[in-house]
């Protein structure tokens, strides 16, 4: 089934994708660690044995002596702990959406913000910011409701322009996507322009970051991602279908028109949450499945559950460096995904240019 997805892709698949069990399992190790170096991290140090104490004594009940530093248990519990569970949550909603789209488009240079996501979320928490609403808000925020429902919203507007007779073409979509991105873009530019002396509070948004990360938060936005990320998973055979084109597509038997809304509406759901709690981080939907891809090859049946574990190993990564950066301020984690994306964009936009060529 391997060489039949290579063959139908036109793609080689590397020696590693005949072990995929192999490499999940490296990625799995890979996250673990990294996140066991992150809950490490910070003015208070936690081995990795007093992290094991902790959880165990206070998590599973396990007798222990108690031997930590003070303060060790709150910090890793409370802080550190759900800041880790966000940025791998957000990291795996982000690059899995990004591997969806790029499937959906047959396009390397497609993200998780292609279709409106990103400047919907932006203008509802500007608009948010911009109302002065108060800080609990159906048990979230104000400021990430407002995001959420923002990114949602944008989506369904920017599907429903690009119907044509019954269909959506992908160009259609694509075209939709900017224009409603530049309305909304304007908008949002527009409020700024009128709540200057929020600058500071909305910028700290869009920069995106995990510094309110919270256990409340991680109930609330972990179904939607879950459940977007199992439901592009499981149209992963559809995906590697859909890479022939629409129309030899249905000749195989497959319904193009539910698997694009299916799998469209599950990465809109999973962006939109993930938004909602980190604000902007662009990038990782972008560098991380395509880097997937040229390690593992093209079978969206390895590339998105190995795109997910990446995703979340890679963010709380970059999250980790932005915290740990001297200075007066905690460094937005979207400057590092950016310095880090954008030279591998420029990479992508050459290979892309050349291939075309």
């Amino acid at each position: 089934m391997v060489a039949e997805t290579a063959s139908v892709t036109g793609s080689t698949v590397p020696p590693t994708v005949r072990a995929p069990w192999v490499t999940t399992a490296l990625a799995a190790v890979v996250l673990v660690a990294v996140a066991i170096a992150a809950t490490s991290t910070g003015k208070t140090e936690i081995t990795p044995g007093d992290q094991i104490a902790i959880l165990a004594t206070r998590v599973f009940g396990v007798s222990s002596d108690e031997s930590w530093p003070r303060g060790a248990e709150t910090i890793l519990l409370d802080i550190r702990l759900p800041r880790v569970v966000i940025a791998a949550l957000v990291g795996a909603a982000l690059a899995t959406a990004g591997a969806a789209y790029q499937g959906l488009f047959r396009n390397p240079l497609a993200d998780p913000y292609l279709l409106g996501v990103a400047p919907g979320a932006g203008f509802g928490a500007i608009l948010a910011f911009s109302l002065s609403l108060p800080t609990a808000l159906f048990g979230i925020g104000a400021v990430q409701a407002f995001a959420f429902v923002g990114g949602i919203l944008a989506v369904v507007v920017v599907y429903r322009l690009a119907r044509v007779d019954g269909r959506t073409p992908p160009s259609t979509l694509l075209l939709a996507g900017v224009a409603v991105g530049a309305l909304l873009g304007a908008a949002s530019s527009f409020l700024l322009m009128l709540n200057g002396d929020k600058l500071i509070a909305v910028y700290g948004w869009l920069l995106g970051g995990f510094n309110i990360a919270s256990w409340q938060q991680v109930r609330l936005v972990a179904p939607g991602i879950l459940v977007g990320i199992a439901v592009i998973m499981s149209s992963s055979h559809s995906l590697n279908i859909m890479q022939t084109g629409d129309e030899q597509a249905a000749a195989l038997g497959l319904n193009t028109r539910r698997t694009t809304r299916l799998t469209l509406g599950a990465a809109t759901l999973a962006t939109a949450c993930a938004v909602s709690v980190s604000g902007l981080i662009g990038f990782v939907g972008l560098i991380v499945p395509h880097a997937v891809r040229l390690a593992v090859g093209p079978d969206y049946r390895r590339l998105t559950p190995l795109a997910a574990l990446v995703g979340a190993a890679f963010l709380v990564a970059m999250d980790t460096v932005a915290r740990a950066m001297p200075g007066p301020a905690e460094l937005p984690v979207g400057i590092l995904t950016a310095g880090c994306g954008a030279p591998f964009f420029l990479f992508l936009l050459r290979r892309t240019r050349r291939t075309i060529a």
